[in-house]
């Protein structure tokens, strides 16, 4: 029997396809990146049916790619040598909220915005941190890219808030990670051998995840942002020391863009949170103090007439701060996301706006400061879709992007393949031949997402 017959008898006949028509819409994603080929396309309703597909895959050698919500802008998701897309869109629940423990337990096509919402009638004291995409981002795609949310400069990126996961390995065997490995809660990942990392950061090559949790935290009842400005971008490192050596912040991102003029500056975008009146009258004015006495030398000032669009635009969870850059004629958006020391920031900043100028694009800037330990840099690109020579050089100033960010000492976030081989270039020959045996005990067929992470032999 053929794969579509057996993969109808596993999902149904109406959740397989292989009719181009179909399969259009997964051969590509939101990005630059040119189309592949699929094969089929399949969408189970549970772990079960998940379990049958990755056997069948593993029985017959065919590639199989998990699919969450498709918005990662680097094909991460599109089949770099054809085979089985499995979209997880139908494992869409919320298993549990566990409020004491402040956690919840989601299914692998569970929404960053169908969890908000919940949470928001059910649990309204409490919050996750929530990425800057569209509400249809899924919750395992953004923790497994090791995502950022709005509470990240305050609470860590996404991957760290992971307590544990069910993951059906390449094989088609079904294990869970931390606490609830052990026992019927799924609070916490440690103390065990943190076997998380093994699917983490991986892109879908060591298993396919079809629960996690994550944790949760307070939700406070105010929220009011604070914003400053300065021409000085080499000031840019000290002042984020200097915000972030007083912890009374929520989230902290920088901003500008080439267009219009007035956002030819460095805006530092300070979001405060609390529950009382007193609380964010002192953090707001503690912020404005703080840069009034800037001891760089340079001259910081509080914008204290913010458009009251930008001021709803930077409260917005998730900020909707890089909206701005989407501006193209066609829809077409691509970043280069890039985690730089902070340090390296003004070099980054102004390396970018010459790639900006030599591909005869706008320079946009969105950039997120994590922990006060590295900032999430993002070259933003936006192009027409509909011209391929426009998406061309986009691909070109993503490759350029990328090559500075190694440049500096960064990494690239949730990188493209090529982004994928260059890392793979600079890294330690002892840490790429770790990578390869992990993958090739998990995966001893290639099935998994093949293409991604591939160490040269």
């Amino acid at each position: 029997m053929g794969i579509y017959e057996l993969l109808q008898g596993i999902v149904g006949e109406r959740y397989v396809s292989n009719h181009s028509e179909e399969l259009f819409i997964y051969s590509r994603d939101s990005g630059a990146q040119l189309p592949r080929h699929v094969d089929y396309a399949v969408v189970p309703k549970n772990v079960d049916e998940v379990q049958k597909v990755v056997a069948l895959a593993h029985e017959r050698h065919v590639p199989i790619v998990p699919l969450g919500g498709g918005m990662s802008l680097s094909a991460l998701a599109v089949p770099v040598k054809g085979g089985i897309v499995m979209d997880m869109k139908r494992m869409n629940r919320i298993l549990e909220v566990n409020q004491i423990n402040r956690y919840a337990l989601v299914e692998a096509g569970t929404s960053q915005g169908a969890l908000k919402s919940y949470l928001e009638k059910h649990h309204p004291r409490l919050q996750h941190s929530t990425p800057e995409a569209p509400p249809a981002v899924t919750i395992v795609g953004n923790a497994l890219i090791q995502g950022h949310g709005h509470i990240s400069p305050r609470y860590g990126i996404t991957s760290d808030m992971v307590n544990g996961m069910e993951v059906v390995l390449p094989t088609g065997k079904i294990c869970r990670t931390g606490s609830s490995s052990v026992g019927p809660y799924w609070f916490t990942r440690g103390p065990l051998p943190d076997l998380a990392g093994l699917f983490i950061g991986w892109f879908g090559t060591t298993g396919v995840v079809t629960k996690l949790s994550l944790k949760l935290y307070p939700k406070p009842d105010r929220r009011e942002v604070v914003v400053f400005s300065t021409n000085d971008i080499d000031s840019i490192p000290e002042a984020v020391f200097e915000v972030t050596q007083v912890d009374l912040l929520e989230d902290f991102f920088l901003t500008s863009q080439g267009k219009p003029d007035w956002m030819r500056q460095v805006f530092f975008v300070v979001i405060v949170s609390g529950q009382s009146d007193e609380e964010m009258t002192l953090k707001k004015q503690t912020y404005k103090t703080l840069f009034r006495r800037f001891r760089g030398g340079t001259v910081i000032s509080c914008v204290e007439d913010l458009h009251p669009a930008l001021r709803d635009r930077f409260l917005a969870v998730p900020p909707l701060a890089a909206v701005a850059a989407d501006f193209k004629k066609g829809g077409g958006f691509e970043y280069a996301g890039s985690i730089i020391p902070i340090d390296k920031v003004p070099e980054a900043w102004r390396r970018g706006v010459e790639i900006a100028r030599k591909y005869d694009m706008v320079y946009s800037y969105v950039h997120q400061v994590l922990g006060g330990h590295s900032v999430m840099f993002s070259y933003n690109y936006s192009f027409n879709r509909a011209d391929e020579e426009d998406a061309e050089r986009t691909r070109q100033a993503l490759e350029e992007s990328n090559r500075v960010t190694f440049e500096l000492g960064g990494m690239v976030w949730k990188g493209e393949v090529n982004a994928q081989k260059m890392t793979m270039e600079r890294m330690d020959p002892n840490t790429a031949s770790l990578i390869h045996d992990i993958k090739s005990l998990l995966d001893p067929h290639a099935i998994m997402n093949p293409g991604n992470w591939e160490v040269a032999e």
